[in-house]
C-alpha cells in the first residue's frame, strides 16, 4: 500500500486532509510537533511522528518512516507571528520561513528517491502569498512554496507532480485565535459570504493526489472563496 504523508497533521485542517486521503487507499502517515498528533492518528487508523521539521533529525525520522512507496506528501505545517514588517523581529520572521518553507523543502528533497511514479506533492500555500498587510513573513513563506514548487514541478516531471493549494481563511484553531471583531471584517470581504471549512481544502487536496489530476503539475488553485478578485 503506497503512503501519504501530512505534515501539521494534529490540526483540523491536516486531519481532515488525512482522512480524504485514507478514504483513498493510501497508509496515512501523519507528522506534527504536537504529540496530539498521535491521538489523531489512532483515531483514524493511521501512524504517527512527533517530529520537529526544522530539525535535519525531525526530516530523518519521517523519512525512515516513511517507506520506499510515497504516493503523496503534503506540505501543511505552518504557523504565523504576525506584526507590522517595521516591527516584526528578525526571530519572528526567521521562525515563519523556517517552518513553513525551508522545513517543507527540506522534506520534499528528503524524500525524492522514495517517491513513486505519479506521486504528488501538494504543497499548502495561502493567499497571502498575494501580499497581506501585517504578515510580511507568512506571505513571504507561502509564496516561496509556490515559486519552490513550480521550479521543481519541471525538474521532476513526469514522474512527480508539485501543485499548492492556496486557501483565504479557513475555520481552524489558527484562524479561531483571531479577534472576532478582526475575523468578522475580513469574512466580509469575502465573495462567497462565509469562512472556508477544512472540507473545502481537503477535497482540493484530495483531487491533486488522485489520478484524476495526472496532467496538472507546477499549479496554484486558489481554495478562498473568491477573495482573489474582490477588492
Amino acid at each position: 500500500m503506497s503512503t501519504a504523508i501530512v505534515t501539521g497533521a494534529a490540526g483540523g485542517l491536516g486531519g481532515r486532509i488525512g482522512e480524504r486521503l485514507a478514504a483513498a487507499g493510501h497508509d496515512l502517515l501523519l507528522v506534527d510537533l504536537d504529540p496530539a498528533v498521535e491521538e489523531v492518528a489512532a483515531a483514524q487508523g493511521a501512524r504517527a511522528v512527533v517530529a520537529d521539521l526544522t530539525s535535519p533529525a525531525g526530516v530523518e525520522a519521517v523519512v525512515g518512516a516513511a517507506g520506499d512507496d510515497v504516493a503523496v506528501l503534503v506540505n501543511n505545517a505552518g504557523i504565523t507571528r504576525d506584526a507590522r514588517a517595521t516591527k516584526m523581529t528578525e526571530a519572528e520572521f526567521a521562525a515563519v520561513i523556517d517552518i513553513n518553507l525551508t522545513a517543507a523543502i527540506r522534506l520534499t528533497l528528503a524524500l525524492e528517491p522514495r517517491y513513486r511514479e505519479g506521486a504528488a506533492v501538494i504543497n499548502l500555500s495561502s493567499r497571502a502569498s498575494l501580499g497581506n498587510f501585517g504578515q510580511a513573513n507568512y506571505s513571504a513563506s507561502k509564496a516561496g512554496l509556490v515559486g519552490f514548487g513550480r521550479a521543481l514541478a519541471q525538474r521532476w516531471a513526469p514522474r512527480v507532480r508539485l501543485n499548492a493549494v492556496a486557501p483565504s481563511l479557513v475555520d481552524t484553531p489558527m484562524t479561531q485565535a483571531m479577534p472576532p471583531d478582526v475575523l468578522t471584517k475580513l469574512v466580509a470581504r469575502i465573495p462567497a459570504g462565509r469562512i472556508g471549512t477544512p472540507d473545502d481544502v481537503a477535497g482540493i487536496v484530495a483531487f491533486l493526489a488522485s489520478p484524476d489530476a495526472a496532467y496538472i503539475t507546477g499549479q496554484v488553485i486558489y481554495a478562498c472563496g473568491g477573495r482573489t478578485v474582490a477588492p
